[in-house]
């Protein structure tokens, strides 16, 4: 027997079983596949290496830098699992009852377990998406050669960091979005510049877009907002309409485990309904991220050892790597809006900055959302330049509950991109 079983390796699972090892705690980690899960395989990884070649280096050496990147990466994670308080298990976990794990023909028990199964991409149930010239994310991430043309089904972040890169390549890309603005979930000043952004680079993004059929040869038809019926052809069509959590194969029922489409049912403390079970990450559905997955990870801990912590989970940094940058935390205008805040909006652009102005990056801008009862800011927009990079000073504000006054006396160095922050928290 051991403290904890964990079920998959990726940044959720490996980081928790370090951290949990770190705390005295002797630690099975179960893993089907390769080591760093989804993030690291076919997600994040893979996918920034390439954003970070695109239109620079010719796209074969580009796939084969990915790979390299992977690999090493990969290792580096069996590196850190190599701890006498770690047992690293290969093979598919089944429960048996909630306190024990079937692999294989041997048993796994534990005082807890963590559920840590990622997600998988899924398609549209609709004429021809299984056909050979459909994708998903992860098989463009395998693509040894760049087709001449894509149509992107999902303009949600994967689609559209997909279709960023592969623009940049070479290809011609297309983009239809069933909502009415690309990137629903973000705040729509931001989602609507990132459309002209793209659509002025030549990436052809059609919103309101009802896809019902795909044909053999890459025909695409859809339903656009009038609901007059039309068709784009490509070589490749890559279905990039979201995720679902993993628990095929789990056997969730014997450990009394209640689960549904959109995940493990889990509380804020990641407890599911089997007692000393837990579930963290893509697969309790509540937010597909993988830093997430690691902070989900500790609270779990925590609530193991008793601890008290101050995560927040309602305040949770998203980027997105197209070009340009799209970064965002907190609150939307949306969201203000229907809570019925007074609040007020802070903006600058990039284009009055000196840095984004010598690295000719000035489109873009940083849209602060501030309570005007309290003074505290509740949100933060940005598109532009390594907006990816400034979001975190913000969420740190934000976090330590900063009002705009206390946050206008941080001294910023001269001349650097944060100083959109700070330009801002001073338009008003």
């Amino acid at each position: 027997m051991t403290d904890l079983i964990i079920i998959g390796a990726g940044p959720g699972g490996y980081e928790t079983a370090v951290a949990a090892a770190q705390r005295g705690m002797t630690v099975t980690i179960i893993n089907d596949g390769p080591l760093g899960g989804v993030c690291l395989n076919e997600g994040c990884i893979p996918t920034k290496a390439f954003c970070h070649h695109a239109g620079v280096t010719p796209f074969e050496q580009a796939a084969e830098r990915k790979a390299a990147v992977v690999e090493q990466l990969r290792g580096g994670v069996a590196h850190l699992l190599k701890n006498e308080r770690i047992t690293l298990v290969e093979g598919r976990a089944a429960f048996k009852d909630a306190a024990t794990v079937v692999v294989g023909d041997e048993e796994y028990t534990a005082r807890d377990i963590i559920i840590a199964t990622g997600s998988r991409a899924v398609r549209l149930p609709i004429p021809g998406a299984d056909l050979p010239v459909v994708l998903d994310s992860t098989d463009v991430l395998d693509l040894k050669e760049l087709p001449a043309t894509m149509c992107v089904i999902g303009g949600g972040v994967i689609g559209l960091e997909m279709a960023s890169y592969l623009h940049r390549f070479g290809c011609r890309v297309s983009v239809l979005e069933y909502a009415p603005q690309v990137l629903p979930a973000f705040d729509a000043e931001v989602s609507k510049r990132l459309k002209m952004m793209l659509s002025r680079q030549g990436i052809k993004i059609e919103t309101d877009a009802q896809v019902t059929a795909i044909a053999q040869d890459g025909t695409v038809t859809y339903a656009n907002k009038k609901g007059k019926t039309m068709e784009v052809t490509a070589d490749k069509v890559l279905m990039a309409v979201g995720r679902a959590p993993r628990t095929d194969g789990l056997n969730l029922e014997a450990a009394g485990i209640e689960y549904g489409r959109k995940g493990i049912v889990a509380d804020d403390n990641m407890a599911t309904t089997a007692p000393h079970v837990y579930a963290i990450g893509d697969v309790n559905g509540k937010m597909m991220l993988a830093h997430v997955a690691s902070f989900q990870g500790v609270r779990v801990l925590n609530h193991i050892q008793g601890k008290d912590d101050h995560i927040r989970f309602d305040l949770v940094p998203a980027a997105v790597f197209t070009v340009p940058e799209v970064a965002t935390v907190g609150m939307t205008e949306a969201q203000c809006e229907s809570q019925g805040m007074d609040y007020s909006v802070y903006k600058s652009l990039y284009g009055a900055n000196g840095k984004a102005v010598a690295m000719e990056a000035t489109d873009g801008f940083c849209k602060l959302l501030v309570d005007n009862a309290t003074h505290r800011m509740l949100g933060c927009h940005i598109i532009g330049a390594h907006s990816s990079d400034i979001i975190h000073e913000v969420t740190a504000l934000i976090n330590l509950g900063a009002t705009i006054e206390q946050a206008r006396d941080i001294i910023h160095a001269h001349p650097t991109l944060s100083e959109i922050f700070q330009l801002a928290l001073h338009s008003k």
